[in-house]
């Protein structure tokens, strides 16, 4: 997708891809990221995800990347949190004790300014983004994050009943990109209750990726 296209959303307010209180998938599955004493977890394109704040709470240091500032001024408002904001090469970087934001775009952030990570929490960059970017996003968040193992949501829709975003993500699609460097184990596929956005039959789908 366009950066416009982002922008343009957070700007009108047309964000019900946000989900208020976090995501119980998450809350299921977190110790999959927590294997370390200091379990560092990267958020890609991470909006003010209400995720973030059960991360900190359950003791990750999260470090997250974001293209609209605006979703970011309202994440830390929301927190009650005055962050320092400093400007990192192409991004600005907003930080508070146990969290670091890139505001940016993510294929201009390097491994050097993110830093070790040990694990990456990934619920809705793969699914905003077209299959005509996915190859290129997941070798980036690859080489940010030198393959640290991830926690994975997508969900998964006949594509043809409705546009995206959210785009489906099927299971073939998950092993065609990531296979080569990662085990993958699905843990669970849930159908969702309405279906997507009242119009598709769809699945919530958690997968655990291992490094091989």
């Amino acid at each position: 997708m366009e950066h416009d296209f982002w922008i343009s959303k957070w700007q009108n307010n047309e964000i019900a891809f946000h989900e208020a209180q976090g995501n119980p998938y998450l809350m299921k599955h977190h110790d999959f990221l927590s294997f370390t004493d200091s379990p560092r977890v990267f958020v890609p394109l991470c909006g003010k995800t209400r995720d973030i704040y059960y991360l900190i709470s359950q003791g990750y240091d999260v470090v997250a990347a974001e293209l609209s500032e605006l979703a970011i001024t309202q994440l830390f408002d929301e927190l009650g949190e005055q962050p320092d904001v400093t400007q990192d090469g192409d991004h600005k970087r907003y930080h508070i004790p146990g969290l670091t934001v890139f505001v940016g775009d993510i294929f201009a952030l390097t491994a050097k300014q993110v830093g070790d990570i040990s694990g990456v929490y990934d619920r809705a960059a793969l699914i905003a983004l077209p299959d005509t970017m996915r190859i290129r996003y997941t070798k980036q968040l690859m080489t940010l994050t030198g393959k640290a193992r991830q926690l994975l949501i997508c969900v998964d829709y006949d594509q043809s009943v409705m546009p995206g975003p959210p785009f489906a993500v099927s299971e073939s699609a998950v092993r065609s990109l990531y296979e080569g460097e990662y085990v993958i184990a699905k843990q669970e596929s849930e159908e969702i209750e309405g279906g997507l956005k009242g119009k598709a039959q769809a699945n919530n789908e958690v997968y655990y990726l291992t490094p091989r």
